[in-house]
């Protein structure tokens, strides 16, 4: 009996690694995209912040705008938003509450009124003192919504 001899096949080529260029060129590529996203990023406008004396309400938005600290004009605004906004038209009461370390007040009212497209206002003139903090109060039916305190 023969063993058969062994066969002779060709010798395969080298195991192909990344060439240095190809591998440089994609170091490069990845490190000019990250810096686009920190660029980017860091020209971008930061987010602007909640409106001060104003509370984000389930279908809406309530705000008290005047000179916070002060005696002035206030005015109370009520806007419905997104599909809340085209149902029908409600009557609100609109208002304001003050506080300073020692009481918290009844709420004063400006008056009541329904909404039109979606939103209603109504000012009046308040009288502060500069230690006291306010807020906008909103009365539907039997339920008091209201803004975060804004002080002085």
């Amino acid at each position: 009996m023969s063993v058969p001899a062994p066969r002779r096949t060709a010798p395969r080529p080298p195991v192909r690694r990344p060439d240095a260029r190809c591998r440089a060129r994609r170091v490069t590529v990845a490190t000019a995209a990250l810096c686009l996203v920190a660029a980017t990023a860091a020209a971008a406008p930061p987010a602007p912040p909640a409106p001060t004396g104003c509370g984000e309400l389930v279908r809406g938005q309530l705000c008290l705008q005047g000179p916070v600290g002060a005696d002035g004009m206030y005015t109370a605004t009520y806007r419905r938003s997104g599909s809340a906004a085209g149902l029908d038209e409600i009557a609100v009461r609109l208002g304001y509450q003050r506080k300073n370390e020692r009481i918290t007040a009844f709420p004063g009212w400006f008056g009541t009124r329904r909404t039109q497209g979606g939103a209603v206002g109504l000012s009046g003139r308040v009288e502060m003192l500069a230690e006291e903090c306010i807020r906008g109060v909103m009365e539907r039916g039997e339920t008091l919504y209201v803004t975060k305190w804004t002080c002085d």
